[in-house]
């Protein structure tokens, strides 16, 4: 295991339900979000009875060929929001990328949609925040890597119609990329929104060509991830997938969120290692998981791989960490 040496930024149920083989559940992590999700298999049902029985908040929220729902109230960004998904299985020999699940990261990355700054990169491009495309001199071009069921680049395809473009990448096997891609067509956003296979570190041409990027303008202004940092020998692969499409400008950016049950010393180490890739750390924090709370309003804390020492199964659940990253400047010129 890895010394506990912290990475500093450079800026500052009742035992009876274990019977059920599927059941509905709704419930408000955050204010104004609601999840609807079927319990169609053993792991949803112990996962849920955990969550009563011992108070532990889950780390997913539906597992292969389960159907999600995702309501968000009206924003300063948009009217009320209601994103319907399937959760993908994938092929056996795949199985290893835990990506048949929604994951609590991603509902996070959902719910804390405004702290991506969309608004103001479109203000900066000369788009209206609002969705509107007037003036604007382009479409602000995303990407999610890792998207699995595809909700953060569904809801901000949603908020988003006009003035973004949005390409939801995951691994290439079959059954994810069906399930994105039908997620995608179901929820009405295939006009803004794009289901791409892409292998890390591979070619990203592919992504590009989806969104009308070419030679003279090349890459992403924005990259968001949800829990994509939990397998350590995929860091460098990752790493390699930033810096091949993340837009070459010092106001492109890089938002991560990863849950603690990736471990302190995994992130820690992609923290390391994404720093000597000619990337700068903007911010690593960590947002604690409440019920009945927006994202902007839940206690936040500097991170710290120290904590690892004395936080216990239930803490780690309640903690999710938010990462921002940019070029250095170096790389840019």
């Amino acid at each position: 295991m890895e010394a506990a040496t912290q990475f500093q930024p450079s800026q500052g149920t009742s035992i009876a339900d274990l019977s059920s083989t599927s059941r509905s559940v709704t419930s408000s992590p955050t204010k104004g979000v609601v999840k609807t999700y079927e319990l169609d298999g053993p792991e949803d049902v112990l996962s849920d009875s955990l969550q009563t029985l011992y108070n532990f908040l889950p780390v997913t929220y539906a597992s292969a060929g389960a159907s999600y729902t995702y309501s968000q109230s009206a924003s300063s960004l948009s009217g009320p929001i209601e994103i319907n998904l399937e959760t993908p299985d994938t092929d056996a020999a795949n199985w290893s990328l835990h990506a048949s699940s929604i994951w609590i990261a991603s509902v996070q990355l959902a719910s804390g949609v405004d702290l991506l700054r969309i608004d103001q990169h479109l203000r900066r491009i000369g788009a209206g925040s609002g969705g509107s495309a007037v003036c604007a001199s382009r479409q602000l071009k995303v990407l999610e890597l890792g998207a699995s069921a595809g909700l953060p680049s569904i809801l901000i395809a949603k908020i988003f119609p006009e003035t973004v473009s949005v390409v939801a990448s995951d691994y290439p096997d079959p059954h994810i990329m069906h399930t994105l891609a039908q997620n995608i067509r179901n929820n009405d956003v295939n006009a803004n929104c794009h289901a791409m296979p892409y292998d890390w570190g591979s070619d990203p041409n592919s992504l590009f060509s989806l969104v009308n990027i070419d030679a003279e303008d090349t890459g992403f202004d924005v990259i968001i991830a949800a829990d994509t940092l939990w397998n350590s020998d995929y860091h460098s692969d990752f790493v390699n997938a930033l810096q091949h499409t993340l837009r070459k400008d010092s106001n492109s950016r890089v938002h991560l969120v990863a849950g603690l049950h990736t471990g302190r010393y995994t992130i820690d180490s992609f923290l390391r290692l994404v720093a000597r890739a000619g990337f700068r750390i903007i911010e690593a924090v960590e947002r604690r998981v409440e019920n009945g709370e927006c994202i902007s309003a839940v206690q936040t804390r500097a991170w710290d791989v120290t904590r690892a020492e004395h936080e216990d199964e239930n803490d780690r659940r309640r903690w999710v960490v938010w990462i921002e990253i940019c070029w250095e400047e170096s790389w840019i010129l």
